[in-house]
């Protein structure tokens, strides 16, 4: 059976576990529709679109609503 030859010191055993919980920045691209930074594989918060197609209705910036 395998056994360690030496203890695993605060340090090592610390920097294994910090992986586990590391956080990573969100893939940022621009929308191909309005050019705004959105997520990637999300729909676009700003105008609603999706692979090319409108998921969401979004009211135009500038229009009055009746």
């Amino acid at each position: 059976m395998a056994v360690p030859k030496r203890r695993t010191t605060r340090s090592k055993r610390n920097m294994r576990r910090a992986n586990h919980d590391k956080v990573v920045a969100p893939n940022l691209i621009p929308c191909p529709k309005c050019s705004e930074v959105m997520v990637s594989h999300r729909v676009c918060p700003s105008c609603g679109h999706y692979k090319g197609r409108a998921i969401t209705k979004k009211a135009v910036a500038g229009a009055a609503e009746s």
